[in-house]
C-alpha cells in the first residue's frame, strides 16, 4: 500500500454544499437562507434566551442571595468503599489518599462520604464525615477523627 492508494471508506465523507453558484444549483441567489431576517445575516441567529424583544425571563426574575467565594470551602470527596484497598489498622489521611491516587488534590480538606460498603478496620482522619460514613467506619471498630 502506498500513500496515493489511501482514501476514506465509501460514504464516510460528503462533499460540502456549494452555495451561491447560480439558480440552477438550487442554492443560488439567497443561498438557502431565505429572504432577510436575522438568520439571513452574517453571524445570524439570536442568542439563547432571546424572547423576541420581550423582557426575558432571566431579567424578570429578581436576583436573590449571594455566595461569597472567599469564605466557601471545597472538599475532596472520598467514598468509604474506596478505603477498602488499605490494610486493616491503617491510619488514612490526606497524604495517604494522595499517594494511593484516590484524590488528586487535598483542596480545603477531605470529606468522607458514606457510599458503598466498608470491609476494613481503619482509623480515618479527615476534615468532614457524613453521618453514614462515620457510622460505617465505627461499626467495624475503626475511628473517624475530625482534623
Amino acid at each position: 500500500m502506498k500513500l496515493h492508494d489511501l482514501h476514506p471508506a465509501d460514504g464516510s465523507t460528503t462533499a460540502p454544499k456549494r452555495l451561491g453558484r447560480g439558480v440552477g444549483s438550487g442554492l443560488g441567489k439567497t443561498s438557502g437562507k431565505g429572504h432577510k431576517g436575522a438568520k439571513a445575516r452574517s453571524g445570524g441567529g439570536k442568542r439563547p434566551g432571546f424572547e423576541g424583544g420581550q423582557m426575558p425571563l432571566y431579567r424578570r426574575v429578581p436576583k436573590k442571595g449571594f455566595n461569597n467565594m472567599v469564605f466557601g470551602s471545597d472538599y475532596a470527596c472520598v467514598n468509604v468503599e474506596d478505603l477498602n484497598r488499605f490494610e486493616d489498622g491503617t491510619v488514612v489521611d490526606a497524604k495517604v489518599l494522595l499517594d494511593a491516587r484516590i484524590i488528586r488534590k487535598p483542596l480545603d480538606g477531605v470529606k468522607i462520604m458514606g457510599d458503598g460498603e466498608l470491609k476494613k478496620n481503619l482509623t480515618v482522619r479527615a476534615a468532614k464525615f457524613t453521618a453514614s460514613a462515620k457510622e460505617k467506619i465505627e461499626a467495624l471498630g475503626g475511628k473517624a477523627e475530625v482534623i
